[in-house]
Formats: C-alpha cells, sequence, structure tokens
C-alpha cells in the first residue's frame, strides 16, 4: 500500500516537471518580450535565476514570492506586482545596508496569472572610506573610459570633465561589476548625478524623458542624496512615489562611497502618462520634489509617520513640519516643567487632534508660502480664529485640556514670532526658523523664571531628521561656539532635549559675559542628536556630520541676505537686515567638517564668507597656541600676586583638571612650567585618571606628557613618596569584578594594586575637593562638578583645599557653590573672565579674515599671531587687576563673581549704546579721534602696516561700528577714573546750559 502511495506521488511530481520544464521556454520567450532590454544586462550574471524563474513563473499564482537566489551578498526574488509588494520586501531588509537595488515589472500579466512580474534585485556589499581611499593603482578598461566620456559628452556637456578620471575610479572602486556591465550611458548617467549632487549642496532631483522604447515612453526620475539616512531610506524614497500614486516601472539605485560619506544615486522610471511631470512649474512635479527631498528630514521613527503619513493623511512636508513643532514646543516648555510636558506628551498632543494641528500647519504656510496674495489679511484672520478656538478648547478633560492649550498656544507663539524659516526651500536637509525673541515673554514667567532676565537678541531653531538644537544670540554680530550633544539611546536624547534650550541660553548668556572685550556679542549653539539605534562608531559619525550639514546649510539658506534680505527667493523674510552671526567648534565639531563649513560659506555668499566658522587652516589654533589658557594663567598670575606670592621665583602649588594632552590644560600648564619654574603641581585629573604628587609632579616626565596624551602615559617611576596615580583607562576582570590600577610611591618602592570600581570613583571623585593647593584651575570636566550639594567636600574644618579657583573651564562650579566657596575665603575667578582669551583670539581671526588674504594671512602668520597673544595677555591683566581693584574698594562686599559679572553688564551696556550712536553715524568713523579708537582695537601689524591700515574702510559699516563701540566700552571700564570723568562731565553740561 505504502508503495502504491509512494510511486503516485513520485508519477505526480514528475508530471509537474515535465509541465513547468515544457512551459518554461515559452515563459523565456515571454520574459524577453515583456520585460525590458535591460534585463539581459543587470542580470547577465544570474542566468541561472532567470532559469529557475522560468521554471517557476507561474507558481507565483500561489506564492506570495520566489527567492531565485539568497547569498550572503545577493538577494534575488520574483514577486507579483499588487500594492505594498516592494515595502513588504523593503521592511523584510531594513536591517540591512543596500548597496545597489533594482527592480524591474513587466509590460504584460503573466500568462495565466493575470498579474504584472515584479523582478526584484537587492546587493549588500558596501564599500567604506578605507576601500576608496586606496593608494593602489586602479586599472579601467580604455575602451570604457571612451566610451563612458563619449556618452557623458553627449547627454550631460555640463559636466566638469575635470572630474572624470577621479569620479570614474570611485565609482569603479565601489562597484566595478556595475561599471564593466552596463551600458556607457547608464554610467555617464550615474557620474552625472553624482557630480550634480555635489554642486547642489547633496541633495539631487531632475526628470528627463527617457526616449528607450519607442512604443512604451518613459520618464526618469534622478535623485541623490548625500550620505542618506540608515537602512530604511529606499523604503521610504519609494512610499513618497505610492503616496504620489506615480507608479515606478522600474529603478536602478547604487549606494556608493566617496571617501567622506555615502551617496545615494537612484533612477526611477515612470510610465509615459506621467506627462506633466516634465512641467517644472507644475504641481506634480514640485510634490515630488518636496517630498524627495523631505526624506532628508522626516525620520520614518517618528509616530505621526506611520500613523498618518503612510495613510495619507499627512503630507510628508507637513509631518516634518509637525515634528519641528513638537520639537520645539517640548525643549521650550520641558526645560522649567520636565514631567508635566516630556517629548512623549507634547507628541500626543499634536496627535490626539489632527484637525487643529493641520490649522497650525495651514497658519504657518499662509505666513510662508512665498508669492500668496493676500498673505497678511489671510493670515490676521486665521491666527484670530485659531487663538478663540485654542482659549475655548474644551474635551471635558480639565488636566488634558490644560497640557493641550498650553501646547497649542506655544506652537501658536513660534508661528507668529518666526521671522523666517526655509520650510519652502526644496533642497534642504533641515529646517531653520529665526524667531524674535519676544516669544519667550509670551511664554510667561511659568516657563521662563529657571533663565537669566536678559533676554536675547535672536533665537534660531533648528530641526533635522536625527536632532534639533538653538541658536541664540545676544547681540546683533553675536559669536560663540557650536556645541553637539551626542545621545546613546533615546531616554539620553530626550533628557538632552528637555535641559536644551536652558542649557544653551545660559552659555549664550556666559558667552556675552565672556565677549565684553571683543565686538562681537555672546551666542551658542548646541545641539542634541540621537544616535540611539547606532553601535559602530563610523556610522555615528556619518550621522553627526549629517546634522551638521544640514544644518550649516538651513543655517545659510536663511541668512545669506541680498540688500539686508534673504537671497533665497521662497524665504519670506519679515526681518529684512544682515546678520552677521560668526560660529566656533565645540564639542564634537571636528577639522572636517569645521573646513567644511567654512569652504560652503564661502561658495554660498554669506557675508562673512568662511569667517562664519573659525576655521583650522586659515586661523589661529587654539591648541597650537595656547590662547585660551593665556589668560587663564595671566588671571592666575594676578591671583598670587595677590596671594603674596610671586609666581615667578617663590614656590606656589597647583591642582588642575584637563588632560595634558588637551588644548586648556595642557597649554596650561606648559605656560606655568616655562613661567614659574619653582610651581608644584600636585594634582592632574582628566578621563583617564589621576596624579597625585604632594611635592609636585617631576617637571621633566610632565613634559613628555603635554600637549602629546592624557595623564594616564605619565611614567609613574617619576612620582616622589606619597604620590599616586589611578587609572580608569587601565583594567582587568577577577571573576566577575572589574580592577582598576592604583600605583602608590612608598620611598624607593612603587607599589601596585587593583581596586574596585567603587572605590575607584569614590577615590577619584574626592581628588578634587581632598588634594591641598594654593590655587585650583578646572581646565576640563563636566559642568556644575562642584554643585550646591557637594561644595561643603571643598573645606576640611572649614579651611578651603585651595586659597583660589580661576576657572579655565565653563560652569564648573555653579553659582550657588561660587558664592558659598567665596563666603568661605577661596578667591574665584569665574569663567566668564579666567577664560575669555579663546574667544578674543578667534575675534581676530575673523578681522585676519576680512582685511588680510590667505596668502597674506600665511605669509605674516607669525607676527600676526604674536601681536593677538600681546592683545590677550593686556586683556586677561586689565580684568584680572580690575576684579582685585574694585573688590578692595568694596571692602569685600562684593564677591569676586559678583565683581566679575558687573563689569561684563556695564561694558556691553556701554557697547549696546554706542554701537547703536556708531550706525546712525557712520561717518564718525573717518573722522581721526574715532579711527584711533578702531586701530588701537587691531593687532599691531593691522595697524601700523600703510597697506593694510588703509583697508580698515573696506570693513562693512556695520563691523566698524561694533569693533569702535566694544574698543571704548572696554577702554570706559578698565581705564575708568571716576573723578576726572565726572568733573568733565559737569563741565561740559555747564558749558552747553550756562
Amino acid at each position: 500500500m505504502v508503495g502504491e502511495i509512494k510511486a503516485r506521488w513520485f508519477n505526480k511530481v514528475s508530471k509537474s516537471i515535465k509541465s513547468h520544464c515544457l512551459a518554461a521556454d515559452a515563459n523565456l520567450q515571454w520574459l524577453q518580450e515583456q520585460m525590458h532590454p535591460y534585463l539581459s544586462i543587470t542580470m547577465h550574471d544570474e542566468a541561472e535565476a532567470i532559469g529557475s524563474l522560468a521554471l517557476q513563473l507561474q507558481k507565483l499564482e500561489n506564492n506570495k514570492r520566489l527567492v531565485l537566489r539568497d547569498t550572503e551578498k545577493t538577494l534575488i526574488l520574483a514577486r507579483l506586482n499588487q500594492p505594498g509588494s516592494l515595502y513588504e520586501t523593503l521592511k523584510f531588509l531594513r536591517e540591512r545596508e543596500i548597496s545597489y537595488a533594482q527592480f524591474t515589472h513587466s509590460y504584460a500579466p503573466i500568462p495565466d496569472v493575470g498579474k504584472e512580474l515584479e523582478l526584484q534585485r537587492f546587493e549588500f556589499d558596501r564599500r567604506t572610506a578605507e576601500d576608496i581611499v586606496v593608494e593602489d593603482e586602479v586599472r579601467i578598461p580604455e575602451r570604457l573610459q571612451k566610451e563612458i566620456r563619449a556618452a557623458l559628452k553627449k547627454r550631460y556637456p555640463r559636466y566638469d570633465f575635470s572630474r572624470f578620471k577621479k569620479e570614474l575610479r570611485m565609482l569603479w572602486l565601489n562597484n566595478a561589476e556595475y561599471v564593466r556591465h552596463s551600458p556607457a550611458r547608464r554610467v555617464a548617467q550615474c557620474l552625472w548625478i553624482y557630480h550634480q549632487a555635489i554642486a547642489h549642496g547633496g541633495v539631487y532631483f531632475d526628470i528627463e524623458s527617457a526616449e528607450e522604447i519607442l512604443d512604451k515612453p518613459e520618464y526618469r526620475v534622478m535623485f541623490a542624496a548625500a550620505n542618506p539616512p540608515q537602512i530604511d531610506f529606499l523604503e521610504q524614497t519609494m512610499e513618497a512615489f505610492k503616496r504620489l500614486d506615480l507608479g515606478v516601472k522600474r529603478a536602478y539605485c547604487l549606494t556608493i562611497h566617496n571617501g567622506l560619506h555615502p551617496y545615494f544615486l537612484g533612477t526611477f522610471y515612470l510610465g509615459g502618462e506621467n506627462k506633466t511631470l516634465l512641467d517644472r512649474d507644475g504641481f506634480l512635479y514640485n510634490e515630488l520634489e518636496q517630498e524627495l527631498f523631505n526624506t532628508q528630514i522626516l525620520s520614518t521613527e517618528m509616530a505621526n509617520y506611520q500613523r498618518f503619513v503612510v495613510k495619507g493623511k499627512l503630507a510628508g512636508t507637513d509631518a516634518s513640519l509637525v515634528n519641528a513643532f513638537t520639537a520645539f514646543c517640548h525643549t521650550s516648555l520641558a526645560h522649567n516643567q520636565p514631567d508635566r510636558f516630556d517629548y512623549p506628551e507634547v507628541e500626543r498632543v499634536f496627535a490626539a487632534d489632527l484637525e487643529m494641528t493641520l490649522r497650525l500647519v495651514a497658519l504657518f504656510r499662509i505666513r510662508f508660502e512665498p508669492h500668496l496674495p493676500g498673505r497678511e489679511d489671510a493670515y490676521q484672520r486665521d491666527l484670530r480664529e485659531l487663538k478663540k478656538s485654542i482659549a475655548e478648547y474644551n474635551t471635558g478633560n480639565a488636566y488634558l485640556d490644560g497640557i493641550r492649550k498650553t501646547v497649542f498656544n506655544c506652537c501658536l507663539t513660534f508661528i507668529s514670532h518666526t521671522l523666517k524659516s526655509n520650510f519652502f526651500v526644496s533642497a534642504k536637509h533641515a529646517l531653520a526658523f529665526r524667531l524674535d525673541p519676544a516669544y519667550l515673554d509670551e511664554l510667561g514667567t511659568e516657563f521662563t523664571s529657571d533663565l537669566p532676565p536678559e533676554r536675547p537678541f535672536r533665537v534660531t531653531f533648528f530641526f533635522g531628521r536625527h536632532g534639533c538644537g538653538y541658536h541664540i544670540g545676544f547681540s546683533d554680530i553675536a559669536r560663540g561656539g557650536w556645541r553637539t550633544v551626542m545621545a546613546k539611546n533615546r531616554d539620553e536624547y530626550i533628557t538632552s532635549a528637555n535641559t536644551l534650550f536652558r542649557e544653551n541660553y545660559v552659555l549664550a548668556h556666559t558667552q556675552h559675559l565672556k565677549n565684553k572685550d571683543i565686538y562681537e556679542g555672546g551666542s551658542k549653539m548646541v545641539v542634541a542628536l540621537d544616535a540611539a539605534d547606532l553601535n559602530d562608531p563610523e556610522t555615528v559619525k556619518r550621522r553627526l556630520y549629517k546634522l551638521q550639514y544640514g544644518f550649516i546649510q538651513a543655517f545659510l539658506d536663511i541668512f545669506i541676505t541680498e540688500e539686508g534680505k534673504a537671497k533665497e527667493p521662497r524665504v519670506v523674510d519679515y526681518y529684512g537686515e544682515d546678520e552677521p552671526i560668526e560660529l566656533g567648534p565645540d564639542e564634537n565639531m571636528h577639522d572636517e567638517m569645521i573646513e567644511l563649513i567654512a569652504r560652503i560659506s564661502e561658495k554660498r555668499g554669506y557675508l562673512l564668507g568662511p569667517g562664519v566658522m573659525s576655521s583650522k587652516q586659515f586661523g589661529i589654533n587654539h591648541k597650537e597656541y595656547g590662547v585660551t589658557s593665556t589668560g587663564v594663567i595671566r588671571f592666575a598670575e594676578i591671583t598670587l600676586d595677590n596671594l603674596g606670592i610671586n609666581p615667578h621665583k617663590d614656590p606656589f602649588s597647583v591642582k588642575i583638571t584637563g588632560g595634558p594632552g588637551g588644548d586648556v590644560a595642557g597649554n596650561g600648564l606648559r605656560l606655568l612650567l616655562e613661567r614659574s619654574p619653582k610651581v608644584q603641581i600636585c594634582l592632574i585629573l582628566d578621563g583617564t585618571g589621576a596624579l597625585v604628587d604632594p611635592i609636585g609632579a617631576d617637571h621633566q616626565a610632565l613634559r613628555d606628557v603635554i600637549l602629546k596624551s592624557d595623564i594616564d602615559k605619565f611614567n609613574p617611576e617619576s612620582l616622589h613618596d606619597g604620590g599616586m596615580m589611578i587609572f580608569r583607562s587601565q583594567t582587568k576582570r577577577e571573576g566577575l569584578r572589574e580592577l582598576h590600577r592604583k600605583v602608590t610611591r612608598q620611598g624607593n618602592k612603587l607599589l601596585e594594586e587593583w581596586i574596585t570600581v567603587d572605590e575607584f570613583y569614590r577615590l577619584f571623585n574626592k581628588l578634587v575637593f581632598d588634594v591641598q593647593a594654593d590655587i585650583f584651575i578646572p581646565a576640563g570636566g563636566r559642568p556644575e562638578t562642584i554643585h550646591g550639594g557637594n561644595w561643603k567636600q571643598y573645606l576640611s574644618d572649614g579651611k578651603p583645599s585651595s586659597k583660589a579657583i580661576i576657572e579655565g573651564a565653563n560652569s564648573f562650579i555653579t553659582p550657588d557653590a561660587r558664592n558659598h566657596l567665596q563666603a568661605a575665603g577661596v578667591i574665584v575667578m569665574r569663567d566668564a573672565s579666567a577664560n575669555k582669551c579663546g574667544v578674543i583670539s578667534s575675534s581676530y581671526e575673523i578681522i585676519a579674515n576680512l582685511l588680510l588674504t590667505e596668502k597674506e594671512f600665511f605669509a605674516n602668520k607669525e607676527q600676526y599671531v604674536g601681536d593677538v597673544l600681546e592683545i590677550l595677555e593686556k586683556r586677561a591683566a586689565d580684568e584680572a587687576k580690575l576684579i582685585f581693584r574694585r573688590h578692595k574698594e568694596f571692602d569685600g562686599t562684593q564677591s569676586y563673581t559678583d565683581i566679575s559679572v558687573g563689569l561684563s553688564k556695564e561694558m556691553n551696556e556701554h557697547y549696546a549704546r554706542l554701537f547703536d550712536y556708531f550706525q546712525k553715524r557712520p561717518e564718525l568713523g573717518k573722522k581721526k579721534l574715532y579711527r584711533n579708537a578702531l586701530l588701537a582695537h587691531l593687532p599691531r601689524i593691522l595697524r601700523e602696516s600703510p597697506r593694510y591700515r588703509q583697508r580698515i574702510g573696506q570693513l562693512p559699516p556695520k563691523y566698524q561700528a561694533a569693533i569702535l563701540a566694544s574698543e571704548i566700552a572696554s577702554s570706559l571700564v578698565y581705564r575708568q577714573d571716576r573723578d576726572a570723568e565726572y568733573e568733565l562731565m559737569l563741565n561740559g553740561h555747564l558749558r552747553r546750559n550756562f
């Protein structure tokens, strides 16, 4: 019985095989007739897979998919062409990085099946930067080069042929098989798309007639993106076509690496019925362009993507705007009330009432859509109606309604106080919104009581796919660093975003106090990057660069002006003035990005050119010249003088945080050893460990690591008796315990032991408080290390562990801790005074950029830098001496830090009044007396060289007014003679009136 069943089963299988074999030839013939001719080229190496498809083609009627090839680097699938088939595959593949993708539809339904075939091919062989930056010679057949060059000349004659060999080599290194077997016109097309993406700031979109099959006309959509978002980017791109009801007949998508970062190069073919796509002013063309570019900003992880965008309730561009609304409202409200307005709650508010959300989107669009007739009347009408609707908002749940009304009002304030935005600029990587800071007063003290009372001159909000941030400036011409905070998980990102605005505000305000000696007011840019889903350092770096690149392009979209108005025609500008904003490198700003930002700014025509960012090449390298440390150590020397210690002759002890290989701490140590032969460095603490030496670290052993490495590379053999080193970086495991190395010098012996993690951190965290020294220089470390909860640890039996603290690091000590320590007898020279010289130096970089060519700067660099260092020494000494003088005048009733803040405010008030005065009277700058004041601000080489001095008049009028105001304001304070000034004022008043 079993044998009969077995025989019948095998007979059935045999008939099936014969049947499929008989059909295979017909199926192959059908594939040849009904698939695009390029199939034979793109599948030239997959005869076995196509043979398998020919055998099984009719099986697709009952099977979800046919797997024709599945290896580590290649996947080929056959499916029926039906809604969602491609997305289903892409979702299945979303954890894999695709290097090449192609999908092709048949022109006709499969015989006996009734639906079209969709053939999908994916390759997973992405190259890295190391693969591309190879020195080996690459041999590309001469015949191929000639054919591709000829195709470029014929189809894309505007291509820059000086780049041909370099770019073809890059394409070959990424995918030699593609170059070798694709038609020359296809390779030429790839080179053109890449070339255009670079020329257009990293994104490119265009449509052209394909004209490949006369009886089946097609249109080619070309889309490229630099450093595309990882994983699901292709899926999101295809979803944009689907949402606009544009059926893609076939597509070829390469992701290549150019040695810096990846590029997505896609060509998508649509049927000839979509003729309106060729109308560049048409609705469909513009919608597709905006949606494809919007993939750079709209994250598929956001709640509203799956809930609203995929379901067609929100356009992708509007969803990005809603995400920006959410991020702004969260960061504006949560820093004061984090529990009530955390990110998920604010996100729920916009999702819960889609009608209200769409009304807010519509109001923003009315306010900023270019060339909109009747804008103002429509905007005012809708604004009134929205205000009324929000005021009357009532769902019957008082608590939730209170939250929603607050969020909606915050969003309304955001829209009404935005003065310009790049939302309607098509080719963008991020969104930027320049706000009138008066919105802060509309939010009310409930949400601003934790901020400094002074209001900034401008606030600019940035939003991107993987982060958001602010630039806050306290003056028209403003300067301050760009800091990026990288969150390693989602909770860390939300926590960072909770306090992002307050941190930015406080840093910018502190910078403004610090910038009192220069013509630029203070500003700061702080950005939070969500890197929660990334583990590989290379992809984290790519995302960091993507965010920073997107934000600087968005910055330039709104701040590049022509006759005061935004130059970009799609930016509606309610402000209407030039805005000179100088950025500087800060946390997580790498050299490559610094130079790139400077180049982009110059290329795009920002009024500061490359001066928008302190350049490592055309600038004064802070670490090389120790500009920040120059001020810190000058403050330390004057403080020691006031303690009765001659720093150049007497012995004194120092404890310092920050690595000897770093900028501020490293150069601080270098200057101490150069200027103070008897200095005793008793503590050095950095991220790698700590060194303690009761009589001071050996000077030569210190010189061996200064500006070269961290403290863990200091030679323990050089420790003196009682000295100790602990190492965060040197660990071992003992069972389940992780142990850290500790080395102690006892007499002639060097003892090594291994301590637990708890013991290590207990000791590490106490050293700053316990080690005794004459002065403490925090020149590195996290903000708020000494705060209101731990300042008492700095005292032992009421006596502080140092007589003075010179703050070389920003916000190392909180304001309340400063007050307590000063009440206990510690002299505290706060950050805004002690480490101001770094930003002063950067200011002189901008002056060099404005008045010297790059060639002139390098020819005179050492003299120019020497002049700047001379200015830094003077500025630091002027303030330090004045602080001590004022402290004595006030008989100690005002703290050193209060005096410092008072000086900054006094100088900034003078500056603001003088800047306004000189802007209204530009002719004064040409008068000798005022010109002398302006010249006094400049480095010696500029003011004493006739060649350069005559260029002063070429400075923009706003800069001349600012430099004059700055120099006079600082001299009014530093060189103050109150009795003489009062007498002059009195005499002038009498002469004018009596």
